[in-house]
């Protein structure tokens, strides 16, 4: 497939790496042949050099018209208050009978994509995805929705794309917005967890390099012990914890602190 993406920032960027560094391991033949299937497209000049020195032979372009001329796939990552000037510059240029268009946009769903486009045909294939900047690192959750009218190998392409760059959930558009807080804007939640565990890390006596190495570690042995037992979160928790113990005795503070409403409250506050 030949993939377009229009805006090359902290996300968007992120995505067109992790696409690339697919494609220069071989590991992508079947989704992406060569970075030269790779078209990316920003105002800004710097950027475009960067992402040309990085990735030779990837595609790089100031048009946005020229950028999704013969594009099987074309990616909105711009901010959304700048979609609708990308759409007024690529709108003759899309063919909806041959190109899928996709927002990653935070807030621009399908109906407003289709809005901004006007007179789509009603079997166009037009998604919403939500990922997050891991994606350079092929460790991003990216929540697919889609129009009633897409077509199963549509959505098939968008997600086998999207799978290079990490785990991915087709999901009903209602359930994106939910997605992004819990993995979008979630990232940001484990990095402030991160943090303070790392201060307080240096309180109890560890160098501030040394107190993140062992908050992160903790963190990927916690995932990992999950993912290869299945075990719920709280049953992983049981084998911590003995009577009296240090472990419940934390546990308990974080209770105390109101830990889980924090939790649940941040997640739920992007969507008010």
């Amino acid at each position: 497939m030949k993939i377009t993406v229009i805006g090359a920032g902290n996300m968007g960027g992120a995505l067109a790496k992790g696409w690339a560094k697919a494609a220069q391991s071989g590991k992508s033949e079947q989704v992406l042949a060569s970075v030269a299937d790779i078209c990316v497209a920003d105002k800004a000049q710097a950027i475009l050099q960067k992402f040309s020195a990085d990735f030779p032979g990837i595609r790089t372009t100031d048009d946005n018209s020229c950028a999704v001329e013969g594009a099987d796939i074309v990616v909105l990552a711009v901010k959304p208050w700048l979609v609708e000037v990308v759409v007024n510059d690529i709108r003759s240029q899309i063919d909806f009978r041959k190109q899928i268009v996709v927002s990653i946009a935070a807030g621009i769903t399908t109906e407003k994509l289709i809005g901004f486009f006007g007179n789509v045909p009603a079997d166009a294939n037009i998604f919403y995805c939500i990922p997050n900047i891991a994606a350079e690192f092929a460790q991003s959750m990216t929540f697919i929705s889609s129009t009633k009218g897409t077509g199963k190998d549509a959505v098939e392409k968008v997600e086998s794309l999207f799978k290079l760059d990490g785990d991915t959930l087709v999901t009903e558009e209602r359930l994106v917005g939910p997605g992004m807080m819990m993995a979008s804007c979630g990232i940001a939640y484990v990095f402030r967890f991160l943090r303070a565990m790392t201060e307080g890390g240096v309180e109890m006596g560890f160098y501030p390099q040394q107190a993140l190495q062992i908050a992160m570690q903790t963190m990927e042995g916690a995932v990992a012990l999950l993912r290869e037992t299945g075990l719920h979160p709280e049953a992983a928790i049981d084998k911590v914890t003995t009577p009296g113990g240090t472990t419940i005795k934390g546990l308990n503070e974080l209770d105390h602190a109101g830990f889980n409403s924090a939790v649940i409250r941040c997640l739920k506050a992007g969507l008010k």
